[in-house]
């Protein structure tokens, strides 16, 4: 990589801050954001933190014929001391790796852009929110900027990170949302670009989403695209459920994102000596499971949401109402303790814990 030097250009034009009262998810943004280039041949180059705005790019860049890009999502969080603490995000850079890889995208220093993002956020630490349940999420990612409409892996590449203080990912917070089980459209095959953070996984799953909102629910769990009857993850979440006492989630079937809050609610769980299973689940098992009445909890996992309870799961026919659309004891316990590490509430006995300094 050449040119390692971070180079910082502050605005001078702030913004106001957003009213926490309708924050929303997304829709605002700081003063400041990262930029680095890539070139062929040259590397990784020019680390700059400039005032947010507006980029510029030629009509025939990669990205907009062929889609090659990837991103990460992760959050800073303010203590009731005032300090701004990240949640493991040097596992994000090391997926970030894993996306680029099969995208045919460069790697990226991991060491290096965990140093970028310490001193972007530490430039706008006051853009993290102090209200309970609000945070300040973190957008890094990547897209082809060669100018050329050759179909191969482009030469030249843009990677940013834009800042947005954000609230609740889903309007219902910590209350049970509803979920469409879909059995028409596929999400990934396992081979493609499942384990991906990649933007067309996400667009491709739109249709499905809009039909499931149109019948009154928040989203969509997918099941696999080869037999039509695994489990495998809802639109923004891994998904978990407590059946008989046991905690049940799919496996990472290379088709499944690797979530990093997925992967920190297991270790939580085995801390706790209750019993997680990673294994292959059908939609039939989880039915039977409903019907004898062993499926006692079910959640969502992900950085945007954290947790998020499910209350009703509609298959085909079948309405899963689940644990009479309550959050349940365990949903609630993960998500106190997730959430208490993450804001310095609760002591990280698992070193998932940055501070921005």
């Amino acid at each position: 990589m050449s040119n390692t030097t971070l180079e910082i250009v502050k605005n001078q034009n702030k913004k106001a801050k957003p009213d926490p009262e309708t924050i929303g998810f997304g829709k605002h943004f700081t003063d400041h954001m990262f930029l680095m280039n890539y070139e062929e041949g040259k590397g990784w180059y020019d680390p700059r933190i400039v005032p947010y705005g507006p980029i510029s790019l030629d009509p025939s860049a990669k990205i907009f014929h062929y889609g090659q890009t990837v991103f990460e999502g992760l959050k800073a969080y303010r203590t009731e001391d005032n300090r701004i603490l990240l949640f493991r995000p040097e596992e994000n850079f090391k997926r970030l790796n894993l996306s680029n890889d099969r995208l045919s995208i460069p790697p990226v220093d991991e060491e290096f852009m965990l140093e970028c993002l310490n001193e972007l956020v530490k430039l706008e630490q006051d853009w993290v929110p102090d209200t309970e349940g609000q945070s300040l999420y973190i957008r890094p990612f990547i897209i082809a900027t060669e100018e050329s409409l050759v179909t191969a892996p482009s030469k030249s590449y843009l990677l940013m990170i834009i800042l947005s203080p954000v609230g609740a990912y889903y309007p219902e917070g910590i209350n049970p949302v509803t979920i469409y089980v879909e059995d028409e459209y596929k999400r990934a095959v396992r081979g493609g670009t499942g384990t991906a953070k990649t933007g067309g996984n996400y667009s491709a799953s739109y249709t499905a989403q809009e039909n499931a909102h149109q019948k009154g629910y928040t989203q969509v769990l997918w099941l696999d695209a080869i037999e039509n009857k695994y489990i495998e993850e809802v639109g923004s979440m891994n998904v978990f459920f407590k059946i008989n006492g046991e905690v049940v989630t799919p496996a990472l079937s290379g088709s499944i994102l690797s979530g990093i809050t997925r992967k920190s609610i297991i270790e939580l769980l085995k801390s706790w000596d209750v019993p997680v299973v990673e294994q292959q689940i059908s939609i039939e098992e989880l039915y039977q499971a409903y019907e004898n009445g062993s499926l006692e909890e079910a959640f969502g996992t992900g950085t945007a949401a954290v947790i998020s309870p499910i209350g009703e799961l509609i298959w085909k026919e079948h309405n899963m109402v689940i644990n009479n659309k309550q959050t349940g004891a365990l949903s609630k316990r993960v998500y106190e303790t997730l959430t208490g590490i993450q804001t310095g509430r609760i002591e990280d006995r698992f070193n998932w814990i940055k501070e921005v300094k």
